[in-house]
């Protein structure tokens, strides 16, 4: 089995996510909404050690390739206002 590293394409590269078998059926609505929420529990773990948040960027990327560009905006708004439903 290939390790993450050898999954992940080099910079600049990658113009789709790569296949998740967590979300194999055509509407992805989860699988966008899954990235989103993990692009910001990394940052906040990794803030919170004091570490670099580069590793994040695979699930910003992720998220940023299948969500509607509203979806985010009303996302990080509700963030902002601290009425955003998931658990960050």
């Amino acid at each position: 089995m290939l390790g993450v590293q050898a999954q992940k394409p080099p910079p600049g590269q990658w113009t789709t996510p790569p296949f998740d078998p967590r979300f194999p059926n055509q509407n992805q609505t989860r699988n966008c909404y899954q990235n989103f929420l993990d692009y910001h529990r990394c940052v906040k773990t990794m803030n919170r050690r004091g570490k670099s948040t580069q590793p994040c960027e695979y699930y910003f990327r992720v998220f940023h390739s299948l969500c509607p560009i509203s979806w985010v905006q009303r996302w990080n708004e509700q963030i902002k206002q601290g009425t955003f439903p998931g658990k960050i």
